[in-house]
């Protein structure tokens, strides 16, 4: 028998179990079509949507999406959830815990405090019978902070991650993407790169190449090679300056397995990191402690057929589960990377680009985004131009910053140093502040814009370039 059913007109619909439901309740996309798991028709989606919406948030504990005895994303999920911070909202349904996150009880001291006792599926659920602006509007009032060697997650800031990849680790191209992108504020979240192999020797050769450039230049942010954990796990063994271990992340055992980690491992890596003590020392006292960079994006169980039959949006926000228990810097979702088997258009972006922030951070994590779309995806600049907006307004933490917005290794379509320039300037956002100032003490920043023609800045580069030579 059927476990949920909703009437509309003449016609009931029946959902066999919670895992069905929340398909059928998902805005529509192409991967869970692909999956087999989406509504038939519009009508049914709305019906689901409004069984959903009656449903008590209490069911989520008592029904695992994926099996608990198969999966130790869901044992995490189970045996980690906070009972009293859940308390507060425990006697809401799906629908009227919404109306609450609309709210003005809903603050941000009130929505921190809630964040450890919601599920992923929780969040999942709600953002389902959400419009655009409810995801904007509730994710704005969420506020993440976190600690390397500058403080990101502030109001009115909007950091971005300098992406210097080059198609064969090239050092002298990726100091000319590098040094293109400090002179634009490019690279308070991270200076990150996705070598083009996962070769060791080259992996640590490119840590010392940034940390040279970084420790040299007193640039106040942090490095990070995007190289599997076991990669980076080997590197910090032959003394690598390692700054952020980075590693994609999905929401089951299985499809993280597909990956090649587990719990364990990211565990592992994270102590590794930790016990460099590369973080800065804050004025108040606390050292910067927040020393994992994961990534995820919509799909990716379904590409490695560890879906068990949930649609591919709760699957992502189950991915934060994953990423909320090892405490990172950063965490961005790679909206389109994927395909668009997956995501298929612009507009499919847009919402999926929407839900994941709006997801990620009401589970209490410091959410970016890498707002891009693969080549032969139904979509263009215009979609990332309004998609970056959307997420600026929302008070994303941190987007990406590649060279023209082509990454010329990766071979998709990203956001550039001017539009992350753009969306500063419209939404009056400035870099993390403590990289804002050394902009302004080099002369790479005048009054909070890119300089000009300062002396500073020809003698930056000149001071730079030897540096980047001899590392080659």
């Amino acid at each position: 028998m059927p476990r949920y059913t909703h009437t509309v007109g003449v016609r009931t619909y029946a959902f066999a179990d919670l895992r069905t439901l929340l398909a059928r309740a998902s805005p529509e996309r192409s991967g869970d079509r692909l999956a087999g798991v989406a509504a038939g028709c519009t009508e049914e989606r709305v019906a689901a949507q409004m069984a959903l919406a009656e449903l008590p948030l209490r069911r989520f504990l008592d029904e695992a999406v994926v099996p608990y005895e198969d999966d130790e994303v869901t044992r995490l999920i189970v045996d980690g959830h906070d009972a009293a911070a859940f308390a507060p909202v425990a006697h809401l349904t799906v629908g009227s815990l919404r109306e609450w996150l609309l709210s003005d009880a809903a603050d941000t001291a009130a929505l921190a405090a809630l964040a450890p006792g919601l599920t992923p599926e929780m969040a999942a659920a709600v953002s389902k019978l959400m419009r655009h602006q409810d995801l904007i509007q509730v994710a704005r009032k969420c506020r993440v902070e976190t600690r390397f060697r500058n403080t990101l997650g502030l109001p009115g800031r909007l950091a971005t991650r300098l992406q210097p990849n080059h198609p064969t680790d090239d050092i002298a191209g990726i100091a000319a993407s590098l040094l293109d992108g400090l002179m634009y504020g490019s690279g308070d979240a991270v200076i990150g790169i996705n070598p083009a192999t996962d070769r060791v020797p080259q992996v640590v050769r490119l840590l010392h190449m940034l940390d040279e450039v970084i420790a040299g230049h007193g640039i106040p942010t942090q490095s990070c090679v995007l190289t599997h954990v076991t990669s980076t796990l080997e590197a910090i063994g032959r003394g690598a300056p390692v700054d952020l271990v980075f590693q994609s992340i999905a929401g089951t055992e299985a499809a993280n397995r597909s990956f090649g980690i587990d719990l364990a491992l990211l565990a592992e890596a994270r102590d590794a990191a930790l016990s460099l003590g590369r973080g800065a020392r804050f004025g108040d006292g606390t050292t910067g402690r927040h020393v994992m960079y994961f990534e995820t994006g919509q799909g990716s169980a379904l590409s490695a057929g560890a879906h068990h039959g949930c649609d591919q949006q709760t699957l992502e926000a189950r991915a934060y589960a994953v990423a909320r228990r090892f405490e990172p810097l950063l965490v961005n979702t790679v909206v389109g990377f994927i395909g668009p088997e997956y995501l298929y258009d612009g507009r499919q972006i847009v919402r999926a680009g929407l839900e994941d922030h709006f997801c990620g951070k009401l589970l209490g994590l410091p959410m970016g985004c890498d707002i891009c779309y693969t080549n032969h995806a139904e979509a263009d600049q215009n979609d990332t131009d309004v998609l970056l907006t959307l997420l600026g307004v929302a008070g994303c933490n941190f987007v990406m910053g590649v060279p023209g917005s082509d990454d010329v290794m990766l071979n998709y379509q990203s956001t550039s140093f001017h539009d992350a320039l753009y969306a500063r300037r419209v939404l009056g956002l400035r870099p993390a502040p403590e990289f804002e100032a050394w902009l302004e003490r080099t002369g790479l920043f005048e009054r909070g814009e890119p300089a000009r023609a300062p002396a500073a800045l020809p003698a930056a580069i000149a001071r730079a370039l030897p540096g980047l030579g001899d590392a080659r």
